[in-house]
């Protein structure tokens, strides 16, 4: 077994966790999320503890087991603190801004490039940073990727959108003919 799926959730005030069916539903302050369960996985909820099991012989469940109890201690996290991730902009003239809910993006191409949230996921701009926050921590990180993909850093200045801590390895481009080295013309 597992031993990410045999640690047990706790759950924090405020917080309720549903088992009905084949999904499980977390509800706290910030908002709701639902999960299905696969098949072999079993789910008992007993006071403020939530443990993840799994049927005995099935190799699918086992390979699941720890997933799925990620999955769901992360929901918990969602739906009481909410998900963050941060990108942010370098290169002269790159830009961002929020109109209404969309994220319009100036990095260095003929047009703006508008990003549209999916629901659940807002955007905020710092000095040169762009914020995305929701509940759903999956969501919050393809978002993250998506505006990331728009303008990937470039290896050689380094321009481009790129997450914050993010190192960039930098190659050294062209350099000086050698000096004295294989010739032209005799």
């Amino acid at each position: 077994m597992s031993r990410i799926g045999k640690a047990p959730i706790t759950i924090p005030s405020g917080v309720t966790i549903t088992h009905e069916g084949g999904s499980v539903v977390v509800k706290g302050p910030k908002g709701e999320l639902t999960m299905a369960i696969p098949g072999g996985i079993e789910l008992s909820i007993e006071g403020a503890i939530v443990e993840v099991k799994c049927k005995r012989g099935d190799t699918k469940s086992l390979a699941l087991h720890g997933l799925v109890r990620a999955n769901i201690a992360n929901m918990v996290v969602g739906v009481t603190n909410g998900w963050t991730k941060s990108l942010e902009l370098s290169g002269v003239g790159y830009r961002a801004a929020v109109s209404g809910t969309t994220l319009v993006l100036t990095v260095g191409f003929s047009h703006e490039v508008k990003i549209v949230p999916p629901a659940g996921i807002s955007f905020t701009i710092g000095e040169g940073k762009i914020v995305v926050s929701g509940i759903d921590k999956q969501l919050v990180g393809q978002v993250a990727a998506n505006i990331r993909s728009v303008k990937k850093p470039e290896p050689y200045k380094g321009k481009g959108i790129k997450y914050v801590g993010e190192h960039i390895r930098k190659k050294a481009g062209k350099s000086a003919k050698a000096i004295g080295g294989a010739g032209g013309a005799k």
